[in-house]
């Protein structure tokens, strides 16, 4: 009776653990792996004590007292902003008044003229900042359309983080259950007088085991590429001098890519617009953006959804694909580039 009173036992327990370990491994398998280390901060150049210096550059870091200007050689400078500090516009019109502007104006891609002295810790404590109107209202297009970007990360990371707390309670079940197994293996060897019936038992756990750690292994590749994307198509639209109406070849390209797009899964269509530089740097800014915004008002006739498209953006003059000084690089300057970014997380065999 005592002996039957075990196999019973051992039968109880060897079908908790078959319930058991199957759980395990679906709740692992929306566990992301964990991420690979932040690259190392470029280092800031320093300013020597006393100095008295001019940079001339683009803020790319802005604390409450503190921004990072790269300048036009691709170095850091850090930059100390205090209460005497002044800051004003770069004015191109001699006949009237340069305007004052709080330090909330220095917004990450400004385009900024910083005067100032070093400090004993190697920074610039700025003494006068200056810079156009024009490259105030590009910072702060540019800053509107970054924050929800970073919005959204934040989300996705916090996602991430409970996808890793989630996979180390299914590694810690999975410990414990390890332990059960062993204690399992020995009553099974004193029950039946022999080691035999035991070491079956652990060798199919050991299987299904390994067989369980391939599909998380699976599922964790398709979790951590759930932020990638990767362009799967691109094509070029280009418009006359100072013109943003597209043209009808430019409307057919645009009716294929919106085709395609529909049968994505998980994807984003990208649009950026530039000019030739046959004007001023601010009008062909805003130009490039009205071409970008064309196309993407001519793909939300398509029925694409506008939350499917990322803002457009106009570079101008920047970026270009030819050279600026014949009449056919200026032509191919002209241009939208459209890009269908797929999401290789959600597009991933399962």
């Amino acid at each position: 009776m005592k002996s039957r009173a075990i196999l019973n036992l051992m039968f109880v327990a060897i079908v908790a653990l078959g319930v058991a370990v199957p759980a395990i491994a679906q709740d692992s398998a929306q566990a992301p792996q964990a991420g690979a280390p932040a690259p190392a901060a470029q280092q800031t150049a320093r300013v020597a004590a006393g100095r008295k210096q001019k940079i001339s550059g683009v803020v790319i870091s802005r604390e409450a007292d503190k921004m990072i200007v790269r300048d036009i050689n691709g170095s850091d400078v850090a930059v100390t902003v205090s209460g005497a500090t002044k800051i004003s516009e770069k004015k191109a019109n001699p006949f009237r008044s340069a305007k004052n502007y709080p330090v909330t104006a220095l917004l990450r891609g400004l385009e900024v003229e910083v005067e100032g002295r070093g400090d004993s810790s190697g920074v610039m404590v700025a003494e006068k900042i200056k810079f156009t109107d024009d490259d105030f209202g590009v910072a702060r297009s540019l800053d509107s359309r970054v924050a929800p970007v970073e919005t959204r990360v934040t989300t996705t990371e916090g996602r991430v983080d409970t996808a890793e707390n989630r996979l180390t309670a299914a590694e810690q079940n999975a410990q414990r259950l390890s332990g059960q197994l062993e204690e399992l293996a020995a009553v099974a060897n004193t029950a039946r007088g022999g080691a035999k019936a035991a070491q079956e038992t652990a060798d199919q756990a050991l299987a299904a085991s390994k067989a369980n750690s391939a599909d998380i292994q699976a599922t964790n590749d398709r979790i951590s590429a759930i932020d990638n994307y990767e362009a799967k198509q691109n094509i070029t639209v280009n418009f006359k001098v100072n013109s943003a109406v597209l043209s009808d070849e430019a409307k057919m390209a645009l009716d294929e890519i919106a085709t395609q797009a529909k049968a994505e899964k998980g994807y984003l269509i990208q649009v950026t617009g530039f000019a030739s530089a046959d004007g001023t740097e601010a009008k062909n800014r805003a130009l490039s953006e009205r071409r970008a915004d064309a196309v993407k008002r001519y793909l939300a006739e398509h029925d694409i959804p506008l939350h499917r498209m990322i803002n457009p953006f106009g570079f101008g003059e920047l970026k270009p694909v030819a050279e600026n000084n014949t009449r056919e690089g200026r032509k191919q300057n002209r241009r939208v580039e459209v890009a269908i970014l797929v999401n290789k997380g959600l597009t991933a065999s399962r």
